[in-house]
């Protein structure tokens, strides 16, 4: 018989409160259990030393005679030092998908667009103001040159 150390739920409705059961695999979740081994209140904070009560004995005879504890068990063992637990490392989870990824190129377009009509509409504004305040200046020393250079011929 495949034996698997599992929750089994109970508590209300949004007031969730997890056994810690030895079960047949085949057993449905809330259903006929081998052996209680402890409780699991998610309930309450996570340095709370009820949140997991676990007979540390009983927990290491079931793994030892081949039951598999489920990845949340899992984690209780290995809290316990019980059963080592490897680690997962899922390296795409938090990585968008894929319309997620167009839409995020689109939005960057067209902020790069908005960003060079607005430069462009500063140049213009600016470029004939500046042309403009440079003529006459441009112009005015033009003006007194040859009248300088008549004063220093004559």
């Amino acid at each position: 018989m495949a034996t698997s150390i599992r929750l089994s739920r109970g508590g209300s409705k949004k007031r969730p409160y997890y056994k810690i059961v030895v079960t047949d695999s085949r057993s449905p979740r809330d259903g006929r259990f081998i052996e209680r081994i402890g409780s699991f209140n998610p309930l309450l904070a996570k340095d709370d030393e009820k949140r997991v009560v676990l007979d540390v004995e009983r927990a290491k005879h079931w793994v030892s005679v081949g039951a598999q504890p489920t990845d949340r068990v899992a984690r209780f063992l290995d809290a316990a030092g019980i059963k080592e637990r490897a680690a997962r490392n899922n390296p795409k989870k938090g990585e968008p998908g894929q319309k997620a990824k167009d839409r995020a190129e689109d939005k960057a377009a067209k902020l790069a667009e908005a960003e060079e009509a607005r430069k462009a509409a500063e140049e213009a504004a600016n470029a004939p103001a500046e042309p403009a305040a440079e003529e006459p200046a441009a112009e005015a020393p033009a003006a007194e040159a040859p009248a300088a250079e008549e004063q220093a011929e004559g």
